[in-house]
C-alpha cells in the first residue's frame, strides 16, 4: 500500500543529484578579476584579442587564474581572473596601456570585474552560481535627461526630406527648404506654387500647421508643428530611446538590466554587476546614431591628415583612412526595420536591409540619380563619427536593397547587429550617476540570507516539536525544496534580489503549509480508527487535492505578477512560481517517498510517530 516502485526512487535521487550539482557554484564565492571589451563597435573582441591579452600577462610575469572568452551574439568579451585586488589593479593598468594605442580614444575597455571561482568541471556542464541584483551585487545606476529639442530636430530633418520628395512627386518647384528648431521654411518662385504645395502638405503632413506669408518674389510656405503633434514627437523620443537602450545594453550581454522611463523627459538605468562607472558609461555610450551619406564620388577616402575637399565631412574608417562624405542624410538609423546577414548572387557576404515606406521613397529618389556613385554608413558615438562601410551605387533600389563589400560573414553579421539595434531618436546626457559598492550588497545579502535561516530554523523547530518524526520528515522535503529551488534558479540564470529571498521565504512556508495539511489529514484518520498504513495512504491522497487548488490559485496569482509587473515585483513573481512547484514536489511527492521508505516495509506498524494521536487499542 505505501511502497514507491523503483522508478520513483530513481526519480527522487535523480532531482536530488542535480539539484546537489547545480545549486554548489552559489557556495564558491567570487574572485578578483579584469574583463576585455570593445570601445567601438569596429572593434572586435575575439580569439585573436585573447591570444593577445595572454601574450602581455605573460611578458610581465603576471599570473592569473583563468582566461575565458565569453561571446554573446557578436559581441565578444575576455575575462582574466585573479589570486587577489593588487595583481588585478596592476594587469588593468597593464592592459589599459598595451591594448589602447591612443589613450584617448581606445579600441577596447579594460574594467575590473568579479568572476565566480566555481571549479572547471562544474563550468564544463554549465553549473553557474546565480546572478545578483542591483541591490545584492552592487552595480551602477544612471538618470538620463533626454534632449528634447534634438528629438524635435531630428524630427524636422527626416520631415524635410519627405516633403522634398512629396513635391518633388506633384511637380510643384521650390528653391529651397530651411530647417529651423520647430519649423520648415520652404521659398517659392511665386504664390501659386506657394498656395499648391500648401493643400498637398496639409494632406501629406498634418502634424504641422501650413501658413504662406508673402516676400516679395518668393513668398515663403512655414510649417511649424501642432502642439499635440510636438508632445507626440517627445514622447516617441524617450520610447524609442528606451528601446534602443535595451537592445544595446542587452547585445552587451549585462544581465537583468533595468531600464524605464521616469518622469516625461527622463529615463532610469541600472546595470548590476558592473562596479566599474567608466565600463557603465561605455555602455551607455553604445546607443549611437546611424546615417547613411553620399561619399565623394572622386575621392571617397583619404589617409589620415589629408585635407579633404571642401564642403565635405571626414570620419575615420578603419586604422588609417578617413571617408569623405556630403552634408546631408539620406536616411538616418530611425528608418531601418530590419538589418539581416546574407550573400549577395556572388554568394560574398552581404547586409540585408529593409527601410520604412519613407526612408525606401527617398532612397529610391537618391539611387535613381547616382548610381555608380558610393555611399556610406556612418556610426556617431560620443560626437564621433566612425565609417562602417561604403559601397557603389549598383542600380535603382527603394526600401529593400544590400550592402556588399563585407570581407567575412562575421563582418557582415556585425554590421546587420548595429544597422538592427537602431539609433537613438534623441540624445541623451547623464545627469546622475550612482555607484552602488558590493560591500552594501554584501551586508544585504547577509541579512536576507540571516532572515531566511532564522525562519527555517524556526519551522523546523516547530515541525519537530509537534508533529515529531513526521515533523523530521517534513522539515527534510523543506530542505530539499530549498535545496531544488536554489538549483533551478541557477540552472535558469535567474537573477536573485532582496524580493527574490522574501519570495524563496514565502516558499517555505508555502512548502510546509503542504506538509501540515498532510499530517493533519493523518491524525483525522487516526482519530477514525484506520489503521496507520491506511491513515497514511488516505491522508496523503485526500491532502493532494487541496494542496494542488491551493498552489494553483497561488501560481495564478504570480503568473499575473510576473506577466504585469516590473523590477523588483518582476523578481518576487520569478522565484514566487518556481517556488511553488518545487515546493509541490517535495511536499508530496519527495516527502511520501521518506515515509514510504521508512514504514512502508513494515506492514504491521501499531503507532505512528505523529504525535499526541496514537492509534486505539483493540478490545
Amino acid at each position: 500500500m505505501n511502497r514507491y516502485p523503483l522508478w520513483k526512487y530513481i526519480v527522487i535521487l535523480v532531482a536530488l543529484l542535480i539539484g546537489g550539482l547545480y545549486s554548489l557554484p552559489n557556495f564558491y564565492g567570487e574572485a578578483p578579476a579584469v574583463q576585455v571589451s570593445s570601445a567601438k563597435p569596429t572593434t572586435k573582441v575575439d580569439l585573436a584579442t585573447q591570444s593577445r591579452v595572454e601574450k602581455i600577462l605573460a611578458d610581465q610575469n603576471m599570473v592569473s587564474t583563468g582566461v575565458f572568452f565569453e561571446s554573446v551574439g557578436n559581441v565578444g568579451s575576455i575575462k582574466i581572473r585573479f589570486n587577489n585586488t593588487d595583481t588585478q589593479l596592476q594587469a588593468r593598468d597593464l592592459l589599459q596601456q598595451k591594448l589602447n594605442i591612443d589613450q584617448n580614444d581606445p579600441n577596447f575597455t579594460v574594467a575590473l570585474n568579479l568572476l565566480s571561482n566555481t571549479p572547471g568541471w562544474l563550468n564544463a556542464i554549465n553549473a553557474l552560481p546565480m546572478p545578483l541584483g542591483l541591490d545584492l551585487r552592487g552595480g551602477v545606476y544612471f538618470l538620463l535627461q533626454v534632449d528634447m529639442k534634438g528629438a524635435v530636430q531630428k524630427k524636422i530633418t527626416s520631415l524635410a526630406a519627405d516633403v522634398r520628395s512629396q513635391l518633388r512627386d506633384k511637380s510643384i518647384r521650390q528653391q529651397g527648404i530651411e530647417r529651423g528648431q520647430d519649423n520648415l521654411t520652404i521659398t517659392f518662385g511665386s504664390t501659386e506654387d506657394a498656395e499648391k504645395a500648401r493643400a498637398v502638405l496639409m494632406t501629406s503632413q498634418p502634424e504641422l500647421i501650413w501658413q504662406v506669408k508673402p516676400a516679395g518674389l518668393s513668398p515663403k510656405l512655414i510649417g511649424e508643428f501642432k502642439p499635440v503633434a510636438l508632445k507626440e514627437v517627445q514622447d516617441n523620443a524617450v520610447k524609442q530611446n528606451i528601446v534602443t537602450l535595451n537592445k544595446r545594453v542587452n547585445e552587451l550581454a549585462v544581465k537583468e538590466p533595468v531600464i524605464q522611463q521616469q518622469g516625461a523627459e527622463r529615463i532610469v538605468v541600472q546595470l548590476p554587476g558592473v562596479q566599474d562607472t567608466a565600463r557603465a558609461k561605455d555602455i551607455i555610450g553604445r546607443t549611437a546614431t546611424l546615417e547613411s551619406r553620399l561619399a565623394d564620388p572622386i575621392v571617397s577616402t583619404i589617409a589620415i591628415g589629408e585635407t579633404a575637399p571642401p564642403g565635405m565631412d571626414v570620419f575615420r574608417f578603419g586604422e588609417n583612412r578617413q571617408g569623405v562624405f556630403k552634408k546631408s542624410v539620406i536616411f538616418s538609423g530611425d528608418r531601418i526595420t530590419d538589418a539581416s546577414a546574407g550573400f549577395d548572387q556572388n554568394q560574398r557576404p552581404a547586409v540585408n536591409i529593409a527601410l520604412d515606406a519613407a526612408g525606401g521613397r527617398v532612397m529610391q529618389e537618391v539611387t535613381r540619380e547616382n548610381i555608380g556613385k558610393p555611399m556610406g554608413m556612418i556610426l556617431f558615438e560620443k560626437g564621433k563619427g566612425e565609417v562602417l562601410t561604403i559601397a557603389t551605387i549598383q542600380s535603382e533600389f527603394g526600401s529593400k536593397f544590400q550592402i556588399t563589400g563585407q570581407p567575412t560573414t562575421e563582418s557582415a553579421n556585425d554590421l546587420a547587429l548595429l544597422l538592427r539595434a537602431g539609433s537613438l531618436a534623441a540624445p541623451m546626457e547623464i545627469i546622475e550617476e550612482r555607484t552602488i559598492g558590493p560591500s552594501l550588497g554584501a551586508e544585504n545579502i547577509e541579512k536576507g540570507f540571516k532572515s531566511l535561516i532564522i525562519g527555517f530554523a524556526a519551522i523546523s523547530l516547530f515541525m519537530m516539536a509537534y508533529y515529531l518524526l513526521f515533523g523530521t520528515f517534513s522539515v527534510i522535503a523543506l530542505a530539499v525544496n530549498l535545496l531544488l529551488l536554489i538549483s533551478v534558479l541557477s540552472m535558469l540564470q535567474a537573477t536573485l534580489t532582496l524580493p527574490g529571498i522574501a519570495a524563496m521565504a514565502l516558499a517555505l512556508g508555502m512548502a510546509i503549509d503542504s506538509n501540515v495539511l498532510i499530517n493533519e489529514r493523518i491524525r483525522e484518520e487516526l482519530r477514525n480508527g484506520a489503521a496507520p498504513q491506511t491513515a497514511i495512504a488516505v491522508g496523503f491522497d485526500k491532502a493532494w487535492a487541496t494542496i494542488l487548488d491551493s498552489n494553483v490559485t497561488t501560481l495564478i496569482a504570480g503568473l499575473a505578477l510576473l506577466a504585469f509587473g516590473s523590477g523588483p515585483i518582476k523578481g518576487f513573481a520569478v522565484v514566487h512560481c518556481l517556488g511553488i512547484l518545487t515546493s509541490m514536489f517535495s511536499a508530496v511527492f519527495f516527502s511520501r517517498g521518506i515515509v514510504n521508505l521508512w514504514y512502508g516495509k513494515n506492514k504491521k506498524v501499531q503507532k505512528l510517530a505523529i504525535g499526541q494521536v496514537w492509534r486505539p487499542q483493540e478490545k
